[in-house]
């Protein structure tokens, strides 16, 4: 019998939140992801797509081998064929689940399946069979359940829990649900579905109309037990119902919900903090509960409010959610054995070469930026050791510019596929030119569609963060550069997302929940 007050944590930013524009991550980028996901205390982590491709089977089966206290998840569609390889990717994971999904609408049913009601129903009984068969745990989707006919659902539910499945998932597939609508379809399948009692019902939420988190509490609220969720809300389309919004929702007004998590909180920000440097994509500002305004006080009512009591105008601490205060740690007479402490700290692992590197970098930077914070360690182990470019690498840059009648000129060495490249080009300023010299070099020109850049630290020796999105055809990606000179960041950024191009896999099965 599952604990009536414990909501169990089912993770999918590698499966789900991937498929979000711009985040795909690396086999290597995934596991780091995977432990991190761990260490934050998620019950389930829903390693991937195996069927999908070659690539997604590897990831998953890393990951599987990988993390030990998590549920290692392996998404399959309803056939054998998924069910096999989605297992064989899982086998050496010390907890499995199969996930296996089929749609229950009628529009899916009729437009995207084209398989009769009846026919469902057999093909959703067939695939958990075949799952139990594994000797796993077996959860089973009724892809876009909230626009499907409640009585079918109920009999979809029958069958699967007849059939084995010990997880049921109601997914809100295209973000359609209303709160109150969502809680009373869960409460309708917890009275009538034979053996609901015995077994877990899931709900996974999407944010098309800004509601996945809002329909998540509401379906815990009525009964649902495991939300499946993902860091930053990223995913298809608007994203996924966010899981520190959910967790921290559920931490905040406990005598409300009274249910629990076993999510380690202080945690959350450093997860997503992780998950930003890995895809590159930057947490906005406005963010709940993680980004950089969450805590900020500027109206002079509010600031004296909170002076005389934080708890006029903050309802959760930052500490509470694992966002300190910016400290000064290291500088350039600092040892290899502070820096060392500082990275366990802030809970990464690297080898002694790895931490070389770091090492090296943090000196560097001490000849030209004062203060050394550990927003600034963070953005070096991630931009030195955990975003090792492929194809490309840049070895130097230099640019002209000013307000002379000279057009502005970069020049750039770079190393392309093992072979070294030097390139000039001119631009409409020194950035267009450092692009377009790239370009050149490597012998690419994608659209720049997106460019931003955010100072990680205060002050004017600040290292800046730089992140960009490029369209090549119909392939898109996102790359993140940082240094404290504002065009070398934006060049290292330029050069990640063509790498990132550049390991683009072939066309991918994108099953959407």
């Amino acid at each position: 019998m599952p604990d009536e007050n414990r909501v169990y944590i089912f993770d999918t930013t590698l499966r789900d939140g991937e498929q979000s524009p711009g985040a795909t991550m690396t086999r290597e980028e995934k596991v780091r992801m995977a432990r991190q996901l761990e260490t934050l205390g998620v019950d389930v982590i829903e390693a991937g797509f195996p069927a999908a491709s070659v690539g997604d089977f590897e990831a998953v089966a890393a990951i599987a081998e990988a993390v030990e206290k998590p549920v290692v998840a392996a998404l399959c569609r309803a056939l054998p064929a998924d069910i096999d390889r989605g297992y064989e990717a899982i086998k050496n994971a010390k907890r499995k689940r199969i996930h296996t999904f089929l749609a229950t609408s009628a529009l899916h049913m009729e437009h995207k399946l084209g398989k009769t009601p009846a026919q469902v129903l057999e093909m959703a009984e067939a695939a958990v069979r075949h799952a139990v068969s594994k000797g796993v745990e077996v959860q089973f989707s009724a892809e876009d359940a909230s626009r499907s006919d409640r009585e079918f659902l109920v009999e979809v539910c029958n069958r699967v829990i007849a059939a084995g499945a010990t997880i049921v998932n109601i997914p809100d597939t295209v973000g359609y649900a209303q709160p109150a609508e969502f809680a009373d379809l869960i409460r309708h399948l917890l009275a009538t579905v034979a053996g609901a009692g015995n077994v877990t019902f899931a709900v996974h939420c999407h944010n098309d109309l800004g509601l996945g988190v809002a329909n998540t509490l509401a379906a815990l609220h009525a009964g649902a037990r495991q939300a499946e969720v993902t860091l930053s809300g990223i995913g298809e389309r608007a994203g996924n119902a966010s899981l520190e919004q959910v967790v921290m929702g559920l931490v905040t007004r406990p005598n409300y919900y009274n249910l629990t998590t076993g999510i380690v909180t202080e945690e959350l920000f450093p997860s997503c903090r992780r998950l930003s440097g890995i895809i590159g994509q930057p947490i906005p500002p406005y963010a709940p509960i993680i980004g950089r305004n969450a805590f900020a006080h500027e109206s002079g009512i509010h600031q004296h409010g909170v002076l005389k009591d934080r708890r006029t105008y903050e309802i959760m601490t930052a500490e509470h959610i694992g966002r300190k205060g910016a400290v000064v740690v290291l500088g350039k007479h600092s040892g290899r054995h502070a820096l060392d402490a500082k990275v366990k700290e802030l809970n990464y692992k690297l080898t002694d070469d790895e931490l070389k590197i770091v090492f090296d970098a943090v000196k560097e930077l001490a000849d030209r930026k004062q203060n050394i914070l550990d927003e600034d360690i963070e953005a070096l182990i991630l931009e030195k050791v955990l975003r090792r470019p492929d194809h490309y690498a840049l070895q130097f840059i230099s640019v002209h510019c000013g307000n002379v009648e000279l057009a502005p000129m970069a020049v750039v060495k770079m190393i392309v596929d093992g072979k070294e490249v030097r390139q000039y080009a001119s631009g409409s300023g020194p950035v267009d030119a450092s692009f377009n010299a790239v370009c050149e070099a490597v012998g690419r020109k994608p659209e720049l569609e997106e460019f931003h850049i955010n100072a990680i630290t205060g002050g004017t020796d600040a290292q800046g963060e730089v992140t960009v999105r490029v369209r090549e055809g119909d392939a898109t990606s996102v790359g993140r550069g940082v240094h404290d000179d504002v065009i070398m960041a934006s060049t290292l950024a330029f050069i990640n997302a063509l790498n990132r191009l550049a390991k683009k896999e072939g066309d991918r099965i994108c099953p959407q929940l």
